[in-house]
């Protein structure tokens, strides 16, 4: 295990894409698993559904004790935006608990300060050492709310770029959510929307996931779709896991062909924790997304980038002890096949992994270095390594 994160330092630096003439314009766009980005007061959902279904204020966290001032209805059925439409109710978090200064994590204020500050540093760093800034568009995984995003992009590691902030509640089962942030002067923000993935156990029960965020936009000018993901974990084993990541992989399809086919010149940017491999069928069979260019057609029209990694042994995170990539960037075709130097092209994409991001002693030394070994707080940024893609374009 020490070895196989050590490769990814040997061919960090490596260019997967050709520079074809110096790069004018340059933008970085990727993502970071924050591992567990709550605060620290004890939460609750409250879903107000006599508001439009866009607007986040729809589905919100609420400190748990503001709760006895509201009249909330009674509410025994599934959770959903639809059905849930025109009521309000409360729906209480599982995972809230566990981070609040009376847990055995003692997740404190002094913890969630040192939490912002290191997840502040890694996405200021993401792509630097090309754009020389930080990067434009940013998913993340793991948040608990809106606030939480909100103190990370006032941090002062990231303040000065102006982040604005895309985020839906989700009815995942622990409280967590993805989310998005964008630099205001690059990117010009146009719509948004999440789409619940509805997946169920054996025993046929709904079982309570994180959404696939959509969100479109104006990134200097040229129309773009970013699709955040964080799907179904491998909990109770990889096989019998499987189809609820197929599920994953289906919706992601719907969502990515649908603007694809409504305006073909939108680039599309699909990221996140998808708990599969490159070569695994949610993503080979179910998203249909190719190895190389070579293999993209009409009927093959997304991109795999880190394939490519994944073939050269690269991680970005240990599952169980056993290397995988599940840390992934998809892409649609026009981004590759697409050679107008005027309009942004893919230059690289790489697995971020910096000496300050990996464990350098005891039985975890190469893993990634994160947050929490059990209810002790290490000190370090993240489970996973995060990714990157740079854009590149002529001005």
């Amino acid at each position: 295990m020490i070895k196989f994160f050590k490769i990814i330092l040997f061919v960090f630096p490596m260019i997967f894409f050709s520079q074809q003439g110096k790069i004018k314009r340059v933008a970085a766009v990727g993502f970071l698993n924050v591992e567990n980005l709550w605060d620290t007061i004890r939460s609750a959902d409250y879903i107000d559904g006599t508001k439009d279904k866009t607007n986040p204020a729809f589905h919100r966290s609420i400190p748990l004790d503001s709760v006895k001032f509201l009249e909330p209805e009674k509410y025994s059925g599934q959770w959903s935006d639809d059905l849930l439409y025109g009521k309000k109710v409360v729906r209480y978090q599982t995972g809230s608990e566990e981070f609040t200064p009376s847990s055995p994590k003692n997740y404190n204020t002094k913890v969630y300060r040192k939490k912002l500050e290191n997840a502040a540093k890694v996405i200021a760093d993401l792509g630097a050492q090309y754009t020389k800034t930080a990067p434009v568009l940013v998913g993340l995984i793991e948040v608990e709310n809106r606030k939480v995003i909100q103190d990370l992009v006032n941090e002062p590691a990231l303040s000065k770029y102006d982040y604005g902030i895309v985020h839906y509640n989700s009815y995942d089962y622990r409280g967590i959510d993805v989310a998005m942030i964008y630099q205001r002067k690059r990117f010009t923000f146009t719509n948004s929307l999440k789409k619940e993935l509805k997946v169920f156990g054996s025993e046929g029960r709904r079982e309570y996931t994180r959404d696939i965020l959509v969100v479109t936009g104006l990134l200097d000018n040229e129309k773009v779709a970013i699709f955040m993901n964080h799907w179904p974990s491998r909990k109770g084993g990889e096989a019998i896991s499987l189809p609820k990541r197929n599920a994953a992989a289906a919706l992601l399809k719907q969502q990515m062909d649908s603007i694809r086919i409504a305006d073909p010149e939108t680039k599309l940017i699909a990221m996140g924790d998808f708990n599969d491999d490159p070569v695994s069928a949610s993503l080979k069979n179910y998203l249909n997304a190719a190895a190389s260019e070579k293999d993209l057609s009409e009927e093959k029209p997304y991109l795999n980038l880190m394939y490519p990694l994944f073939k050269r042994g690269i991680a970005s995170l240990a599952y169980q002890d056993a290397p995988n990539l599940f840390d992934q960037i998809i892409i649609s075709k026009n981004l590759v096949l697409d050679k107008n130097p005027n309009e942004y092209s893919v230059l690289k994409a790489e697995i971020f992994a910096p000496t300050y991001l990996i464990n350098k002693e005891g039985n975890y030394k190469g893993y990634p270095f994160r947050s929490w070994n059990g209810d002790q707080f290490t000190g370090g940024y993240s489970d996973h390594f995060p990714a990157f893609v740079i854009l590149q374009k002529e001005p």
